[in-house]
C-alpha cells in the first residue's frame, strides 16, 4: 500500500475543522479530513448567525472587537479560496423591552466600547410593519450570517478535489501512533487534530473533557415579507434562509419536539409583526464548556494528538480566530490564549486515569 503524506490530520468538518482546515490549506499544508455528513450536526441546523450583542442583559461578546473584524477578512477570504458566496454581513436589529433599558443604552451608546458595534439608536417603534418594537431598539452593525450549508459543501467539494477527504467516520483501531507520526489507514501526518464537536465523547482520547451537548431547535419559515434585516430578541429571525430559532436545553432526545416548537412559536410572535407559515423544524447538539470558552491544545501524554473544540452557541464568531492561533501553536509553538488552553482542565485527566 501506498503511503500518503499529509502534515495534518483533521477528524470532524464542522465549524471548527473547516476553518482550521482552511487556515492551513491558506498556508499551502497539505491535510486530511475524516468526516461523515451527519444532517443534525449543529453546524448543519445552525442559522450561522454572528452577532456582537448577545444575550438576555445585551452585553458585548467576549473578545469582540477582535473576534468581529477577524471574521469579516476570513470568511471573505475563504469565499475567494473557495470560490462560493457564504457570507452575508447584514444589520441587525434589537427591540428595547423596557424605557429603563432604553434609557441605559442611551448612555452606553456614547462608549467606545459599544460604539464601533452600534449603527444607530431608536427611542421610538421603527420597522414596525415587520417588528413589535414600542420602546424602540438598537441596529447593530458587524453583524449578518454565513449559510453554514453553502460553505461547508463547497470546502467539502474543495477537499474532494485535491484527495483531502475521507467520507467515514474514524475507526481508532486504524489509528497508530508513535513519536514521530501519526498514521491512519495509508495516510501519514505529523499531527492529527480532533474537532468533533458534541460528538467528542465517542474518542479515546478526550472523553475525559467537560465538552457537554446542548439541544437547539430552530424552525424553518416562509413569508412573502421583504425582510432585509435580522430581528433578535429572546429568538433570531434571519432573512433570505429563513431560519428562527434557537431553544437551549439539556435534554438529549434525538429529534425535534412539540414543546420546542411551542416555544419558538411564542417567542416569535412577540417579537415580529408579519405574517409567516412554519414548514420544518430542526434539532442540533452544540459542543459547550463550563466556562464557554473553546478548547485547543494537545493531549496530556500523546503531543501529536490535538483538539479545537467548545465552541458553544458562537462557532460562527470563534471559528476563524481560534483556528489561526492553533495553526501558530502547532506550526511554531506560539503558546495558547490561557482562557481557551486545554491545560486548564488537565487536572480531570487526572482523575479519569
Amino acid at each position: 500500500m501506498t503511503t500518503k503524506k499529509v502534515d495534518f490530520i483533521i477528524v470532524g468538518q464542522g465549524l471548527a475543522g473547516s476553518c482550521l482546515a482552511l487556515q492551513l490549506l491558506f498556508r499551502k499544508k497539505r491535510v486530511l479530513i475524516i468526516d461523515r455528513i451527519r444532517g443534525n450536526s449543529a453546524t448543519r441546523v445552525a442559522a450561522g448567525l454572528f452577532n456582537p450583542i448577545t444575550g438576555r442583559q445585551m452585553m458585548k461578546t467576549w473578545m469582540a472587537d477582535t473576534l468581529f473584524p477577524y471574521l469579516h477578512s476570513f470568511y471573505r477570504e475563504a469565499e475567494k479560496f473557495l470560490q462560493s458566496n457564504f457570507f452575508f454581513p447584514m444589520p441587525l436589529y434589537r427591540p428595547f423591552v423596557s424605557v429603563e433599558e432604553q434609557n441605559e443604552w442611551m448612555g452606553r451608546s456614547e462608549d467606545p466600547m459599544f460604539s464601533n458595534f452600534i449603527e444607530s439608536l431608536h427611542t421610538d417603534s421603527v420597522f414596525d410593519h415587520q417588528v413589535k418594537n414600542p420602546f424602540g431598539g438598537l441596529l447593530l452593525k458587524q453583524c449578518g450570517y454565513i449559510d453554514t450549508q453553502l460553505f461547508l459543501t463547497a470546502l467539502r467539494k474543495q477537499l474532494q478535489r485535491i484527495d483531502s477527504l475521507l467520507d467515514e467516520d474514524i475507526n481508532e483501531q486504524h489509528l497508530e501512533i508513535t513519536p514521530q507520526v501519526i498514521r491512519y489507514k495509508e495516510w501519514q501526518a505529523e499531527k492529527i487534530i480532533y474537532c468533533t464537536g458534541a460528538s467528542n465523547t465517542s474518542n479515546s482520547f478526550f472523553s475525559w473533557l467537560p465538552i457537554r451537548p446542548l439541544k437547539g431547535e430552530t424552525l424553518a419559515l416562509e413569508t412573502t415579507e421583504p425582510v432585509e434585516i435580522i430581528y433578535n430578541r429572546g429568538i433570531y429571525v434571519v432573512p433570505n434562509l429563513w431560519k428562527a430559532g434557537a431553544t437551549y436545553t439539556r435534554e438529549e432526545t434525538p429529534h425535534v419536539t412539540e414543546e420546542g416548537r411551542l416555544e419558538l412559536m411564542q417567542k416569535l410572535d412577540e417579537l415580529v409583526a408579519f405574517n409567516y407559515n412554519i414548514i420544518g423544524q430542526q434539532w442540533g447538539f452544540r459542543p459547550t464548556t463550563p466556562d464557554r470558552r473553546p478548547i485547543l491544545g494537545s493531549h496530556p501524554v500523546h503531543e501529536q494528538i490535538a483538539i479545537f473544540n467548545g465552541l458553544g452557541t458562537k462557532g460562527v464568531s470563534l471559528a476563524p480566530y481560534f483556528s489561526e492561533e492553533l495553526v501558530h501553536w502547532l506550526e511554531n509553538g506560539t503558546p495558547l490564549n490561557q482562557l481557551v488552553d486545554i491545560n486548564r482542565y488537565k487536572s480531570l485527566f487526572s482523575k479519569s486515569t
